[in-house]
């Protein structure tokens, strides 16, 4: 990760991952960067909400990720979970053997919204590039529920 000249180097097996990154992350903030601008991809909505330049109705938080109700929700229950840093993975067919932790750590999050939010069933979505429907091209998943989902989806 580069940012704003400053280099961090992320071996793809490195178990201080989760460090390394966290510290491009607070060193590009610290300087005024999302973390997407730190990794060379262009900023985008998520990045701005995670900067705190724009607001969300908050429904999860830790050091990686974030959960927030989707502004324009598909199901009574619309959430969307993101990676804090996007660390190249605008899409999931981007996803590298470094990104392991964060994916893991994403999807064993997922069972904690759900309980907070008293859903005994859901959907949980990737799309995956234009055609899937992926308008923002920042890694997130969507958990769906409150109602009776239909298939196929599309």
């Amino acid at each position: 990760l580069a940012c704003s000249g400053a280099q961090v180097s992320v071996p793809p097996r490195d178990r201080m991952l989760r460090s390394t990154v966290l510290a491009a992350h607070v060193l590009g903030r610290a300087r005024g960067l999302s973390s997407t601008a730190c990794s060379g991809m262009p900023e985008t909505i998520f990045d701005k909400i995670v900067a705190g330049k724009i607001p969300c109705n908050k429904v999860f938080e830790d050091d990686l990720v974030l959960a927030f109700h989707d502004v324009n929700p598909q199901a009574p229950t619309h959430v969307l979970l993101i990676p804090k840093v996007a660390d190249g993975l605008s899409q999931l067919q981007f996803a590298e053997e470094r990104h392991q932790e964060i994916l893991g750590h994403m999807m064993i999050t997922v069972p904690k919204i759900v309980k907070e939010l008293g859903l005994g069933s859901y959907r949980l979505v990737i799309n995956d590039g234009a055609n899937a429907g992926q308008t923002v091209f920042h890694l997130h998943m969507h958990i769906l529920g409150g109602r009776p989902m239909r298939w196929p989806p599309g």
